[in-house]
């Protein structure tokens, strides 16, 4: 909880006076510093205060009304401006005594209202209660602005982890696989890029690259004898093997996180074709989500440019060519274009995550089995 300000700290507080005449104002200023303010700013031209006031911001404003090239309420209504709204404690001190100027002055800021002449106890007491209020108020303005700082921090640095978490369980089902991880950066990125090209705003396009490493968590739950089998799979055996979208899609499923959320729908639909043919649940065009048909394109792509224990790397050509062969097929046409118009940005992010020279291969599969 944040202290009571002290007396020192409120007569430490910085007090501007407004006053076109000189005898009020040495009267304010002698008065001020006889009770111990250190921090006095006398002016008799109201322009001037204006301009003070944009270089510092006051605690409290000793205003008069009726004064030259601009009034006490002109003074108020370009502090408001200046200040969007948010006007200093103002205390207006002023020979007018009708009700209408004080009620004037009261609805364009001013916090008090006093008539000349005044009584100086009186003056000097709400004087000390208005600050006393406004550094109390500071204080607790900027314990606020600290708290929301720290939870903020604490906010990115848990979905930071969450999203470590999610790259390393990619890279965890990658090596199930016997691959490197370097696959799941180029395709995430790969399918950000086209997400971003897509007009995806700026959160869609953060999630899909963020949530697209989980594609193939599900492979965690593929047993060594099918997953890693040298040799074609059979009829049961690739039927189990596409169960790890279904397997990953329950994985990361009963959490109302936006990023699982995705990486949810992106395990279970990345497999799915265009045409009706993928798997698991035989999709067809846009009953595919869009996130799994980004990713399609994008891992395939990838996949197809990368050395596997089954395969050698496909050319960048050869690749490009089966994406442009495969559209209206296997992807959806539009991802497929947005891809091909954005190779030069794809060719960079393989350039910037190449494989590891020294990629262990310790079994074959065939490529029809991918």
């Amino acid at each position: 909880m944040p202290s009571i300000p002290t007396k020192q700290d409120i007569k430490n507080a910085s007090i501007m006076v407004v006053d076109d005449q000189e005898a009020n104002i040495k009267v304010l200023e002698k008065t001020l510093k006889n009770d111990g303010y250190t921090n006095v700013t006398c002016v008799k031209d109201p322009r001037e205060a204006l301009q003070l006031y944009q270089a510092q911001t006051y605690d409290i404003v000793l205003l008069d009304l009726n004064m030259p090239y601009l009034s006490g309420y002109d003074v108020l209504d370009q502090l408001k401006q200046m200040t969007n709204g948010d006007i200093p404690m103002i205390i207006v001190l002023t020979a007018q005594i009708d009700r209408d100027s004080r009620l004037k002055a009261l609805e364009k800021g001013a916090r008090d209202f006093l008539t000349k002449p005044f009584d100086i106890v009186e003056l000097l007491t709400r004087i000390y209660n208005m600050l006393e209020s406004r550094l109390l108020q500071q204080q607790i303005q900027n314990q606020n602005k600290f708290l929301e700082a720290a939870v903020a921090e604490r906010t990115r640095e848990l979905e930071d982890t969450r999203k470590e978490i999610i790259r390393r369980l990619g890279r965890a089902a990658e090596y199930r696989d016997n691959e490197t991880g370097f696959h799941i950066v180029r395709m995430s990125k790969i399918a950000g890029l086209m997400a971003h090209r897509m007009g995806l705003c700026e959160h869609d396009v953060t999630l899909i690259e963020n949530a697209s490493p989980m594609h193939d968590i599900g492979k965690i739950g593929i047993a060594d004898n099918i997953l890693l089998k040298p040799g074609k799979f059979t009829s049961t055996e690739w039927e189990q093997m596409k169960t790890h979208t279904t397997i990953g899609a329950e994985m990361l499923s009963g959490h109302d996180s936006d990023l699982l959320n995705a990486a949810r729908i992106i395990a279970l639909t990345h497999h799915e074709k265009w045409d009706g043919s993928g798997y698991p649940n035989a999709l067809k065009a846009q009953d595919i989500p869009l996130y799994g048909r980004i990713v399609a394109v994008a891992d395939v792509f990838d996949a197809l440019t990368s050395v596997r224990p089954y395969k050698h790397a496909w050319n960048f050509e050869d690749a490009v060519n089966y994406i442009k062969d495969q559209s209206g097929s296997h992807f959806d046409p539009n991802c497929a274009e947005i891809f091909l118009s954005s190779l030069e940005d794809v060719l960079a992010i393989k350039q910037a995550y190449p494989e590891p020279d020294n990629k262990n291969i310790t079994h074959l599969k065939q490529a029809n089995n991918d």
